[in-house]
């Protein structure tokens, strides 16, 4: 399939949403997938919300992209923030970096700075947008492109599931859209500063992010995945994909 007619696929199903789903948000991670939602939204369906979550921890780049969009589209993207007392509590009882401690430290820390704060963005709609692919990682195999979301109570709409590495950057040049400089310095995930770094020639596209980490669980509970059978295989590399680690990112 040709990317003008995948394109077209993610527009029709655009469309559905607008008409039947709405109140209808996408959560914006600013990665280079959410960026050609960003760019298909802005442009061409008004009645699409979006937010995005600071966890407080970004890096400096992400917010200067939040900027470029802002000045690029005209418009204001809702943030929302994790409670302050939670944060507070946690860093008291286990200090800032006491993710890198535990697996079960680093989730109640994806916890209190990303999935309340989701949960607090997706009240009352009945649609939530994502930027997932399923070669971004093992973990995200089974996803489906609508899905109802029983967490959350919605719809739950992935237009981007079956695109490529290079379909998504084809498409950030192809119309010349902003995305985040970190990729150009061969970050290819982009969360919080201090669980991301860049990768080499060969290892997994999402190895940067929390590196310390088994890749079979490396989620941080926005998107749990459902369980892998025998047939699903292992996450690709840059080396497979056979594209420079700066043409690769993944959404969060």
């Amino acid at each position: 399939m040709s990317l003008d007619q995948k394109i077209a696929e993610v527009r029709t199903l655009l469309e559905r949403v607008q008409k039947d789903y709405l109140p209808a948000t996408f959560a914006n991670s600013f990665g280079a997938e959410d960026m050609v939602l960003t760019d298909l939204i802005a442009r061409h369906y008004p009645d699409i919300e979006m937010f995005t979550l600071d966890t407080g921890r970004l890096p400096q780049e992400t917010y200067d992209l939040m900027q470029q969009v802002t000045e690029r589209y005209g418009i204001r993207i809702p943030v929302y923030f994790p409670d302050a007392a939670a944060v507070e509590a946690y860093v008291a009882q286990n200090g800032p970096n006491a993710f890198y401690d535990s697996v079960d430290l680093r989730k109640k820390c994806c916890h209190i700075r990303k999935v309340e704060p989701l949960k607090r963005a997706l009240r009352d709609k009945r649609g939530w947008i994502t930027g997932l692919r399923r070669d971004q990682a093992p973990t995200r195999k089974g996803l489906v492109e609508s899905e109802f979301d029983a967490e959350n109570g919605l719809q739950k709409f992935s237009p981007l599931l079956d695109w490529s590495q290079a379909d998504v950057w084809t498409y950030l040049k192809q119309f010349d859209v902003p995305y985040n400089a970190l990729h150009d310095k061969g970050y290819t995930s982009i969360g919080c500063a201090p669980c991301t770094r860049a990768i080499t020639p060969g290892e997994d596209v999402r190895a940067g992010r929390w590196w310390w980490e088994d890749p079979e669980i490396k989620e941080c509970g926005l998107h749990p995945g459902k369980k892998r059978g025998p047939h699903n295989i292992a996450s690709a590399t840059t080396a497979d994909l056979g594209v420079a680690v700066k043409d690769v990112a993944v959404s969060d």
